[in-house]
């Protein structure tokens, strides 16, 4: 029935998936301003890969040729790998902290004190804000919680390509 839904709504689920997008940077916000969690550069590159699938299945929902859906949900499969990625490296590190806990630079002074090829390194290396858990729900940390999302996320996009490329061009 999911899988029917699936294939003769591509463009809500697209829409649906920019919606759940939207609400979980808003939680995230909701955090940071209400609760007064401070982001790691872990958690700023996950929100930034979350935006970017945001955008990208927005956009996508409005297209109407099969091939623009395609292109959208390969660019938000990619997007969303990408978010598993640095939440299942962030995850890594609060299951195992680093021997030498130290609190490093923040993001943005990162990105304006070093060139790119040097922060980049630097940000999957983790510093102690990375490995350190402030917040759990049902014993999940928010590492794990966006791994679970972009894991998600990118198996929707999965069974929508394959759902797509099964039917004939409209």
């Amino acid at each position: 029935m999911l899988l029917t839904y699936f294939q003769a709504a591509p463009r809500r689920v697209l829409a649906l998936v920019a919606v759940v997008c939207v609400a979980m940077l808003a939680f995230g916000l909701y955090l940071q301003h209400g609760v007064g969690l401070e982001p790691c550069p872990m958690c700023i590159v996950q929100r930034y890969a979350l935006t970017l699938v945001a955008l990208v299945t927005g956009i996508t929902a409005f297209a109407d040729k099969k091939g623009l859906q395609m292109t959208g949900s390969f660019v938000t499969l990619l997007l969303a790998g990408f978010g598993a990625f640095v939440a299942a490296r962030q995850s890594f590190l609060q299951w195992f902290p680093p021997e030498e806990a130290s609190c490093g630079r923040d993001f943005y002074g990162m990105i304006e004190t070093f060139p790119l090829q040097r922060v980049i390194p630097m940000i999957f290396k983790g510093s102690g804000d990375c490995s350190k858990i402030d917040w759990t729900f049902l014993g999940l940390s928010i590492a794990n919680w966006s791994f679970l999302c972009f894991t998600a996320i990118a198996l929707v996009m999965l069974v929508l390509l394959v759902l797509r490329a099964r039917q004939p061009a409209r």
